[in-house]
């Protein structure tokens, strides 16, 4: 070997460390307010049950439900794929895969609505429904019947329902702490939020509520539905979803689109409401862009047509909803509401077809990159965390098996989850 050569540079030390120590305050603030993802499974989707209608049964009847229609209006792989456009390579899997799925797992979450789809009348009904929703997600939990994420959504925190929002807020919470405490997977929805002050009016809420019941700091979190204009753009022309992101002090789960008072805030008639209108758009990548980084999740809204009705209705509202959800995902919307049991089939059929037609392409290209084996496609460390994301989320929806992965990439589940969320700045290290 031949001398190394010598090395020549023209600062001392003392000028790196001097631009480490004036970068002090921005290196915390990145870790405080850009931790990045959580790391853990983000459902497909959410389904909303009104709070005097839900009961231990309920996600079970749905899958039922799904299933029957399934079997009524698509009983086959081929009248599936017909139906959808799935390709042939395609269709035997994902027929497969979502019968499994409404037979396993048919709910991946679900929300007990206390707000616009409540038909309770409030006072003593209210306190009992809320009441039994506690005692019955609790009971779920306990014989192994819950969905992986299950929690209500209370009224929002403006003037004229508020204090009811705070109540059943309290009887839900204070049901769960007197059945064995808060289950894992709980899960809050504050919707209509319009200022950043009422995020954080929540966020005192919960914060009493944890020191009443000597639960660690912060164990609460939630979900904040952007349902006004005004969440979107404030009144000095700054984002408030933003600033919404920053007064839940870390609490912040989600942001979930609500498609129709939105739309109906902006003046959208009611033929026109829906997920991909421009409006919607707009909305949804002020969201996103706000809540890079920042480990708050997107979701996107809801369809309300429902597949009701003749075959052939069924079938035009099953094109409908699944279209919309493969659009959703494509741009990164990784969550979406269901508001039908109908909608569970092409909900998942989206969802598998989406993982399955570009899962071999990702596990090939994700195995060249962490094998330094090259190919046609020059990938870089991030390109590596959204393969690893990819195949992530298959394997955790049920679109994808842990071990074809692992039989592709030659990648563990700890593997991927390594190159999936980086430490900050760390982003090369995967690439080593």
């Amino acid at each position: 070997m031949g001398q190394q050569e010598k090395v020549a540079t023209s600062l001392t030390g003392a000028v790196s460390e001097d631009i480490s120590a004036s970068l002090v305050s921005v290196d915390e603030e990145l870790a405080r307010r850009y931790p990045g993802d959580p790391g853990t499974r983000q459902p497909v989707h959410t389904v909303y049950v009104p709070g005097e209608v839900f009961d231990a049964g309920t996600v079970r009847s749905w899958g039922d439900q799904a299933l029957a229609m399934l079997d009524e209006h698509a009983p086959d792989a081929a009248s599936l794929a017909a139906v959808l456009g799935l390709p042939e390579a395609l269709a035997d899997d994902v027929h497969a895969r979502v019968r499994a799925k409404l037979e396993r797992e048919p709910v991946e979450d679900l929300r007990v609505d206390f707000e616009d789809g409540y038909g309770g009348k409030g006072g003593a009904a209210e306190d009992a429904d809320a009441a039994r929703a506690a005692r019955l997600i609790s009971e779920a939990h306990a014989n192994g019947t819950a969905a992986p994420y299950m929690g209500i959504r209370m009224k929002c925190m403006e003037a004229a329902v508020r204090d009811r929002g705070i109540r059943t807020t309290d009887v839900f919470l204070s049901g769960l702490m007197a059945r064995g405490g808060l289950p894992e997977g709980l899960v809050l929805t504050l919707p209509k939020v319009t200022y950043a002050e009422q995020v954080g009016a929540f966020v005192r809420l919960l914060e009493a509520f944890e020191k009443a019941h000597g639960l660690d700091a912060g164990r609460l979190g939630f979900e904040i539905q952007i349902e006004t204009s005004q969440a979107i753009l404030a009144a000095d022309g700054t984002a408030t979803v933003a600033r919404m992101i920053d007064a839940a002090e870390g609490r912040a789960t989600g942001l979930h689109y609500g498609t129709f008072d939105y739309s109906a805030c902006l003046g959208v008639s009611a033929a026109h409401q829906a997920s991909d209108h421009p409006a919607a758009d707009h909305a949804k990548a002020i969201m996103q862009v706000a809540a890079a980084g920042t480990g708050v999740r997107v979701s996107d809204g809801s369809t309300n047509v429902l597949p009701v009705g003749p075959t052939e209705k069924v079938h035009d509202a099953w094109r409908l909803h699944y279209g919309l959800t493969r659009r959703a995902l494509a741009r990164a919307y990784y969550q979406g509401w269901d508001m039908h049991p109908g909608h569970l089939p092409t909900r998942y059929a989206a969802v598998f077809a989406f993982y399955r037609e570009g899962f071999e392409q990702a596990a090939a290209r994700l195995s060249a990159y962490a094998t330094h084996a090259g190919g046609d496609v020059m990938d870089e460390p991030a390109t590596a965390k959204a393969l690893s994301s990819y195949l992530l989320r298959g394997i955790d929806c049920g679109a994808l098996d842990t071990d074809e992965v692992a039989r592709l990439t030659g990648l563990t589940r700890a593997d991927l989850d390594g190159f999936a969320s980086p430490r900050r700045g760390d982003l090369t290290a995967t690439a080593s």
